[in-house]
């Protein structure tokens, strides 16, 4: 009867734990994060660069590695930073395989060549990608 119960016990003390990192799992998911640095040119306005943003993700959703693309154009309030920063523009993919898949497809893309259309009013010279893990 000992035995018996001391499986029990193992078992469920099994059957709790799996549970539990199973729901722990996509807490610490990570996602790739792309952050751009950027300068807008003349008398670009922050439409204008929202309008820019929303037509370069269209064309990069339509990109192998892009359906699930997200982004974020961030506008400063207040800042004490060196450099000149006007924009930051923030592009999430739900995995590093994803955000490989669209960029090893991105030159002479649809979204490539917005881009390139765009450098009159917005230039984004400095980049860095982080991995990006959500806390709940």
């Amino acid at each position: 009867m000992m035995n018996y119960l001391v499986r029990l016990m193992l078992v469920c003390m099994l059957m709790i734990g799996s549970m539990l990192m199973i729901k722990a799992a996509p807490a610490y998911a990570a996602e790739a994060m792309q952050m751009w640095k950027c300068e807008m040119e003349g008398d670009t306005t922050e439409e204008e660069v929202i309008t820019m943003a929303q037509e370069w993700v269209k064309a990069a959703k339509t990109m192998a590695g892009g359906k699930g693309l997200e982004a974020n154009v961030y506008f400063p309030v207040a800042v004490n930073v060196t450099g000149k920063i006007d924009v930051l523009f923030v592009v999430h993919a739900p995995s590093f395989v994803e955000w490989g898949k669209f960029w090893d497809n991105y030159s002479g893309s649809p979204a490539a060549e917005l881009e390139q259309g765009h450098q009159e009013k917005i230039v984004c010279p400095d980049s860095a990608l982080w991995e990006s893990v959500k806390i709940k």
